[in-house]
């Protein structure tokens, strides 16, 4: 997903009063305010209240449910191969984000995890803090090569303590 077709979808998202956070990979570059990598999608943080006006807005503009996924984690695609990731979470009293994965067990946001600021091509967006990104990447999975460098970039620019499965000394481009 290009910085441009990603900018389109978060101004929709803008435009039609619908809150997320991005994660993963442009939840990285969202905060370095850089895109360090091409990304074959973008991940997406929604209250699950707001899942049916998500797909509304989106089924507006061609994208439609891949097969597979569950209630709260699911891609949306459209014709020309854009990828929408959908993680739908609910927020208890104290601000933490509930995500309740697809094994039925819930996955716990942190709430100051939601105070993350970042930038896609100067476009101010909501996305997950740098130790949200580090806690999410440091658990549930074997992270591939492109999230230890994610990671890393994430330490280097943020200070943010990594364990020890996710550092790694980035090689200069």
């Amino acid at each position: 997903m290009t910085s441009s077709a990603l900018v389109e979808l978060l101004q929709l998202f803008i435009d039609s009063d619908l809150e997320i956070w991005l994660d993963g990979g442009w939840g990285v570059d969202a905060l370095l305010g850089v895109q360090t990598r091409p990304h074959k999608d973008v991940d997406i943080i929604v209250r699950i209240g707001d899942l049916g006006k998500l797909r509304e807005i989106l089924g507006h503009k061609g994208f439609a449910l891949r097969d597979g996924g569950a209630p709260s984690n699911f891609v949306l695609v459209d014709r020309s191969g854009l990828e929408i990731d959908v993680h739908a979470v609910t927020f208890d009293d104290d601000g933490n984000g509930v995500y309740r994965m697809a094994n039925g067990r819930d996955w716990i946001y942190p709430a100051a995890g939601f105070h993350g600021q970042g930038t896609v091509n100067s476009l101010p967006v909501r996305c997950l803090s740098p130790e949200a990104q580090v806690l999410g990447h440091a658990q549930g999975y074997v992270p591939a090569d492109k999230d230890v460098e994610d990671m890393e970039r994430i330490r280097a620019q943020f200070g943010v303590d990594l364990p020890p499965h996710l550092r790694r000394s980035i090689t200069p481009s």
